[in-house]
């Protein structure tokens, strides 16, 4: 029994020396090379290149795999999550431009050289192949081989970020000029001329960056955002008119407006002994008559009028052409253009930006 025994353990041992020897020896056939060319094809890092190949026994397309599965779990785990940071980056060649964000969750991760590299090399790809839409871009391969929306599945394993692709647009043609904002790969713009001005097309992207248009002129607003805005400056207008003479009633009332201004003034009026209960009444009802008889008998002529000036400020403020220029108010964006050549003008802009405006 004793003999049975010690051939048991002696059995045992045997083993396990030879199933060590074998880890060991597997272990240590996974070279730095390995390593290295894992690291590159991945972008992850050298521990989890190692740990990779390691659990693969040194198969590369093995390794691939697990660092992407690594990427689809942390993605899945994460979606949820707000994608507040990320890069944003623009470039134009060949009659083709275009900006594209890669977001993520902190800008610790979003200011990486490899995440940077990353979103430029999508980018890269994307002018080459002069894509048409975000869903485009997402399918296109990089120079190493590898698919956009893999690769930002693997970088996001590799920071444990959820990250996604977004912001992509783009301008087709010639004359095409870029901004990135203080480089920073935060806002970018595009702004394409009718003709080669590369001066007045930098200055111009630099308008569209700081001045947020939303249209080239007038005529080239949506008509549903002109129908929204003129309802907006009608009701702004007729509550400002109700208001004055609101105002009006009660300082002929000989009322302190700022305690008449709302209920919360009130109470404190009443609380300091500024005004009584009755005053507070009173206030109250001029309030509420004065408001109702104005917004009854608002003159309609009058009430357009002054919605078509605020229009016009609109159209001004949010049309790129009609807009003061930045770097001199006298001149609108359309007269700096005029001035460098009669003909020079802006015929499309487009703008992204992660910044919150």
């Amino acid at each position: 029994m004793k003999r049975q025994r010690g051939t048991t353990l002696t059995t045992r041992a045997a083993s396990f020396f030879n199933t060590t020897k074998k880890k060991k020896e597997y272990i240590m056939a996974v070279s730095i090379a390995d390593v290295q060319k894992l690291r590159k094809l991945t972008g992850a890092g050298l521990a989890d290149c190692k740990k990779a190949l390691d659990e693969t026994g040194g198969d590369i397309e093995k390794a691939i795999e697990i660092i992407r599965a690594k990427g689809q779990a942390i993605a899945a785990k994460r979606s949820d999550r707000e994608t507040a940071n990320g890069c944003v980056l623009v470039k134009a060649e060949n009659g083709f431009g275009a900006i594209i964000a890669l977001k993520c969750e902190t800008d610790f991760v979003a200011n990486g050289k490899d995440y940077i590299q990353l979103t430029q090399d999508i980018l890269d790809a994307a002018v080459a192949a002069k894509a048409k839409s975000l869903d485009e871009v997402k399918t296109l391969t990089l120079a190493d081989g590898t698919k956009v929306e893999d690769a930002v599945i693997a970088r996001s394993g590799i920071t444990g970020e959820k990250m996604e692709l977004d912001g992509y647009n783009f301008i087709e043609g010639e004359n095409i000029y870029t901004y990135n904002h203080m480089n920073k790969n935060l806002l970018c713009t595009m702004v394409q001329t009718n003709k080669p001005a590369a001066e007045e097309g930098h200055a111009v992207t630099m308008q569209v960056a700081a001045m947020k248009p939303i249209a080239l002129d007038e005529a080239s607003v949506p008509q549903s955002v002109k129908d929204e805005e003129l309802k907006v400056a009608i009701e702004k207008t007729k509550e400002e008119q109700v208001e004055k003479a609101v105002q009006a009633a009660l300082k002929k009332a000989g009322f302190n407006l700022y305690i008449a201004e709302n209920e919360e003034h009130i109470a404190e009026g009443i609380a300091k002994g500024e005004i009584t209960e009755a005053q507070a009444d009173e206030i109250r009802r001029i309030k509420k008559e004065v408001a109702e008889e104005k917004a009854a008998a608002l003159p309609v002529e009058m009430v357009n009028n002054i919605a078509k000036g605020r229009m016009a400020k609109f159209f001004k403020e949010s049309c790129l052409l009609e807009q003061e220029f930045i770097q001199d108010s006298k001149l609108s964006v359309a007269q700096y253009l005029k001035a460098a050549d009669k003909d020079l003008t802006v015929v499309a802009f487009t703008r992204f930006t992660l910044r919150a405006e």
